[in-house]
């Protein structure tokens, strides 16, 4: 069967869709449509709406993996921390929702791939914190729409996705992680130091696959085969866990 992957979206509120009409609409950035659709799959918009964890397990019941898109900022309360002045776009249903379903998905075993806003939300979700604006403390990569390296783990699941130690990711993003969430680990990293890729502790093998990166394989995946990779390594573990749990 084709895996149904579900994908967080935005609420745009009273928005003109050119019928005339002012209303709200709920949003992704197409390019994570189509490099799912390249991968195979096919996708569910979710819905940022007041949540518990029970209710969160009962939205992924019909769904095959997670994707935990891009965005604007976490809510700094979540981590501890006051919000600094760059701070942008904070949802409290948005973050809660999003963050309870990473929890949903992780206690199933679920495929998870967390990009940008995604990685951070996971990362919350499981007590670690962020660096609030990176330009307060490293100017070499990180601007918006910069292209820069990313040095993954040799090993490692993404290493095994990209098929390659060193790759170029598409940044937009102003944030990343400081401290590490429980249970995660660091498989890539920019020149810099900025934590770039994350993944579940654990065996290749046995843990379940949760990938999480800072930047956006999904902007150049169209014209870059190692990015699309990463999209396709998701879909088919999607594919697989999704084959095992409704047999």
């Amino acid at each position: 069967m084709t895996p149904l992957i579900a994908v967080t979206c935005r609420l745009l509120d009273k928005v003109d869709a050119g019928d005339g009409f002012r209303q709200d609409l709920l949003a992704s950035p197409r390019t994570y449509i189509d490099a799912l659709h390249r991968a195979g799959a096919v996708e569910a918009a979710m819905l940022a709406v007041p949540i518990d964890g029970t209710a969160a397990r009962a939205r992924l019941e019909r769904v095959d993996g997670l994707v935990l898109t891009g965005g604007p900022d976490v809510d700094p309360s979540r981590y501890g921390q006051s919000p600094h002045p760059e701070t942008y776009g904070v949802s409290a249903v948005r973050d809660h929702f999003e963050e309870a379903l990473a929890l949903a998905a992780l206690e199933v075993g679920m495929p998870v791939l967390a990009i940008c806003r995604g990685i951070q939300v996971l990362n919350v979700a499981l007590g670690g914190s962020l660096v609030q604006h990176l330009p307060d403390i490293t100017s070499q990569v990180h601007r918006p729409g910069a292209r820069h390296a990313v040095d993954v783990t040799p090993g490692s699941r993404i290493h095994a996705a990209l098929g390659t130690e060193r790759a170029i990711g598409l940044s937009w993003h102003h944030q990343a992680i400081d401290r590490l969430g429980a249970g995660l680990v660091v498989t890539g990293r920019a020149d810099d130091g900025t934590v770039e890729a994350v993944e579940l502790e654990g065996p290749v093998d046995g843990a379940p696959w949760v990938v999480g990166v800072q930047w956006h394989p999904e902007d150049t995946a169209a014209e870059d085969p190692i990015q699309q990779r990463l999209i396709d390594a998701f879909v088919g573990q999607a594919a697989r866990w999704g084959a095992r749990i409704r047999t």
